[in-house]
Order: structure tokens, then C-alpha cells, then sequence
């Protein structure tokens, strides 16, 4: 096992602190900020507000997202390799099978992310092409429409070859294009923003946002859904920071971009909600009750689409200048569904440079894969379902290898070596304390805690059968034959990545 010791890269880094920040961004700031967070937040509010969620959400941010993102920083940065290389570089071949667990979430997740990344770019280009449909009804007809023709494959394909595309090139094309992408979705994020807060009755949208029921920080799902929900904000534990770290410059501030990662990607969240609740509060507010404006919030419908594909296009044609709102709102939203699919496309190309593969044709390799594996996803919306559900709770276990991988590389030597750098910040005794102990023990808890709900509480009847799409048995399943193969594999996957690092 490696001590940690800053490594040396032959390879390009990143040219500049802020396209470093900006690529990070992009893996951040995805369809985790505008798709799935105003549905989760809706789905955890009680009677009178979302603001105990909020508060959650909050929490998790500074003792498990921010920590875990320094650690991924500086733990990519010594080591300079992808995922799996860098749990060998600081743990030993004992560890490999982590870091297999790690970039299999990540790239398992990848598999059915460019699936929704063509969803967002095709109701783009229906944004821009078509009028916008006025009812749940023709919304719904648009949405099964797209479903059940093979567009959802095609656009699935141009993602992926979109991705492989700039990739290919490396981290100098990252950057360039995320300098692009990232801040024109900052701007369209805001701007969606500016719009809602001109309509009448967005305010009472926003005040049940904000408002805080106390009474739900009582319930473990509310605690469970902030902890997943900030994974998913972030990008914490999932080994993509990671991977871009391994071209970080040595001058480039971790503690520094690790608050700015974090900070700005919950503020984009926000930003997101903001314009949901608004939106659709300001729009419904004349013809539904808040129960039942509550009620279209939560149904998030097949694979989660219901908000953002079937209730969003009508809301926006109910308004003045509804439809250059439409055409922003998913121009963001592609454009944070592509920024984070090229770190997941990164991920898992660098897992295979590491390996001995020539760079171009791993990309490629994970391209072909990534497109091949998808095609379950874009054909059948429960698989997509299952995929979403079994490998974003897994986040947690993600985040909890990332946390025991600090620990093996010393997490007071990694501390003393960031506050001795100049220009950095010294991340505490607090950090360490967090990660020493916090981490697992909230990844060993809360997952064990939902375990037991799911069984007891969320589906009694199913838990038991691998085959139903969000049981606590498919999670299980699914789960112990990746890490029953990782660990029979664990040695001869260290192999080429040990680099004479002492095997202990």
C-alpha cells in the first residue's frame, strides 16, 4: 500500500483552475439538479412546506458531500490514475474490488443516464420544432408517442456518440467544451428563474418550498432522501471527481474547489426548484387545490418523467412567452445531462488506460458498451426504473469505500499535506473527524434503515423478489454479483496498477 505522496502526470491537466472548477461543475450540476431534485423535494414536503427537507439536504451537503468531494480531490490528485488505480495506489490489491464497486456504479448509472440525456435533447428540439401541448392529455399523447417509436434509441446513441466524441480527445476537450456548456446552463437556470418570479402566485410555491414541518425530521425516508438526493446533486462518492482529479494541477486549491463544487451545485438545485415550484404553483394555483398541485408534484409517473416531460411542456404553454421558457428550460437541462455524461464516459475510459488500453480505443470500447447496455433502458421505461433505483441507493456504498479508502491512506497525513501547500486551506480536524467516522457510519445506518423500511414499510408484499422492479431483494441481487465477481477478480485486476506499491 502507497503512502500519500502527490503523484506526477506526463498527461495534459486541466489548463486553468476555473476549467477544472467548470468540468467539475459539469459533473455536479446534471439532471440530478433540475429533473430529480424539485420531484424529491415535493415528494419529502409535508402539509405545509419542503423546508424540513431542505434542512436535510443541507446537512448532508457538509458531512458527506463536501468531505467526500476533498477527499476524491486529493485522492486522485497523488494517486493520477482512474478509479480503480487509485484504491490500488492507496490501498493495496486488498482494495481493488472498492474501486471495481466505485466506477461499476458510476458506469451502471451511465448506462441509462444518456438514455434521459437524449430524452432532454429530443424535447429540445420538440420545444423549438412544435407547439407545446396544452393539456395532460396531449402531453401525455407526446410523451407515449416518443415511447413507443425508436427515437428514444436513436437519441440514446447520439448522446453516447456526442460523448465519445469529445472524450476521445481528452481532458483539453472537457474543458473546452464545459467553458461553454457550464456557464450558458448557469445562465439559463437563472434566467428560468427570473422568469418564474414575474408570474402571479409563483410566491406561493416558493413559500411551501422554504417553509419548514419540523414534525418530518422525525422520519427516516425524509433523511434517506436528502443523503441520496445530495449523492446525486453532487457527484460525491461516485469516483467522477476523482477521475478528473488525476489531472488536477498541483497549485489547484482541493478544500477551495471542493466548497465552490459544492456550494454552487446546491445552489443550482435551488435555483431549479425555485422555478418548478413557481411554475407550476403560479399555473395551477386558479384550478387545483394545494393537495392536488402537491399531488401532480409527487407522481413523478414512469421512470420519473411525470414533472419535467409530461406536467412541464403544458405549464410553460399556459404562460406568456411560455415557449422560449420551454426551449431554455431544456436546453439546460440537456446541457447538464451532457456535461455529466462525459465525466461518466471519463470514468470509465480511464478504468481501461489504466489497464493497458490505448486511450482512443477504450474510449470507444466504453462507448459501444455504454450504447449497447443503454438499449434495455431506452426500449422498456421499468428497466430504466429498476437501473435508477438499485444504483442510486448504491451511491451509498459508493460513498463509503471513497471514505474507508481515506482512512487507509492516512487521513491526518492527507490533511497536514493540503494545509502546508500554499494558497490552501487546512480542512480541519472536523474533515477527518467525518470521514474517520461520520461517513460509515451514516452509509451503514441509513442503509441498513432503508432495508428494513423497505421491507416492513414500502413493499411488504415484494421485498422478497428479485424480478420486481424496486425491491429490496433486486438491490441485493444486484449488488452482491458485483461485488462477488469484483472480489473473485480483485487480485488480477491490481495487477497491472500496483506499479511496485507494497502489496499489504
Amino acid at each position: 500500500m502507497a503512502a500519500y505522496t502527490p503523484g506526477v502526470l506526463a498527461e495534459p491537466r486541466f489548463k486553468s483552475r476555473w476549467g477544472l472548477i467548470l468540468s467539475v461543475l459539469g459533473i455536479a450540476v446534471g439532471t440530478g439538479n433540475i429533473w430529480r431534485f424539485p420531484r424529491i423535494a415535493a415528494q419529502n414536503g409535508g402539509d405545509t412546506g419542503a423546508g424540513a427537507f431542505l434542512v436535510a439536504w443541507i446537512v448532508f451537503l457538509f458531512v458527506w458531500s463536501v468531505p467526500l468531494i476533498i477527499a476524491e480531490y486529493a485522492l486522485g490528485r497523488a494517486a493520477r490514475k482512474g478509479v480503480v488505480g487509485t484504491f490500488v495506489h492507496h490501498g493495496g490489491s486488498k482494495r481493488a474490488w472498492m474501486g471495481g464497486f466505485v466506477a461499476l456504479t458510476a458506469t451502471a448509472i451511465m448506462f441509462y443516464y444518456s438514455v434521459v440525456a437524449g430524452w432532454c435533447v429530443h424535447y429540445l428540439g420538440a420545444s423549438l420544432l412544435h407547439d407545446l401541448p396544452t393539456t395532460t392529455e396531449a402531453s401525455t399523447k407526446v410523451w407515449e408517442s416518443f415511447q413507443t417509436s425508436g427515437l428514444p434509441l436513436l437519441f440514446h446513441g447520439l448522446a453516447m456518440l456526442a460523448s465519445v466524441l469529445v472524450v476521445r480527445r481528452g481532458v483539453t476537450s472537457i474543458e473546452k467544451l464545459n467553458r461553454i456548456l457550464v456557464p450558458t446552463l448557469l445562465g439559463v437556470v437563472v434566467l428560468c428563474m427570473l422568469r418564474t418570479l414575474l408570474l402571479p402566485g409563483s410566491f406561493a410555491g416558493i413559500a411551501y418550498l422554504f417553509t419548514p414541518q419540523w414534525s418530518q425530521l422525525g422520519q427516516a425516508n425524509v433523511w434517506l432522501e436528502a443523503l441520496t438526493q445530495n449523492a446525486w446533486d453532487t457527484g460525491a462518492g461516485w469516483g467522477l471527481i476523482l477521475s478528473y482529479a488525476a489531472y488536477m494541477s498541483a497549485r489547484h486549491s482541493v478544500v477551495k474547489n471542493a466548497l465552490i463544487t459544492g456550494l454552487t451545485n446546491n445552489v443550482v438545485s435551488l435555483i431549479a426548484a425555485i422555478t418548478v415550484f413557481g411554475t407550476v404553483f403560479s399555473v395551477l394555483g386558479a384550478e387545483m387545490s394545494r393537495p392536488e398541485i402537491l399531488a401532480v408534484m409527487k407522481d413523478s409517473g414512469p421512470a420519473s418523467t411525470g414533472l419535467t416531460f409530461i406536467w412541464m411542456p403544458q405549464l410553460f404553454a399556459r404562460m406568456a412567452l411560455g415557449k422560449p421558457l420551454s426551449v431554455l428550460f431544456f436546453l439546460g437541462l440537456s446541457f447538464a445531462a451532457l456535461s455529466s455524461l462525459l465525466s461518466m464516459v471519463e470514468l470509465a475510459a480511464r478504468t481501461l488506460v489504466d489497464h493497458g488500453i490505448e486511450r482512443g480505443r477504450a474510449v470507444v470500447i466504453t462507448g459501444l458498451v455504454g450504447f449497447l447496455l443503454g438499449v434495455p433502458s431506452a426500449l422498456d421505461l421499468d428497466i430504466l426504473g429498476n437501473q435508477d433505483f438499485v444504483w442510486g441507493v448504491a451511491l451509498m456504498i459508493s460513498g463509503l469505500f471513497v471514505a474507508l479508502l481515506a482512512r487507509d491512506a492516512g487521513l491526518e497525513t492527507i490533511r497536514q499535506r493540503l494545509a502546508a501547500r500554499d494558497g490552501e486551506w487546512d480542512p480541519g480536524r472536523a474533515w477527518v473527524f467525518i470521514l474517520k467516522y461520520a461517513v460509515p457510519t451514516l452509509a451503514v445506518v441509513l442503509l441498513a434503515w432503508w432495508l428494513y423500511l423497505s421491507a416492513t414499510a414500502y413493499a411488504p408484499d415484494t421485498w422478497w423478489n428479485p424480478l420486481d422492479t424496486y425491491s429490496v431483494a433486486t438491490c441485493v441481487m444486484q449488488w452482491g454479483v458485483a461485488i462477488g465477481v469484483l472480489v473473485a477478480v480483485g487480485r488480477k485486476l491490481a495487477a497491472p496498477l500496483q506499479s511496485g506499491e507494497d502489496d499489504a
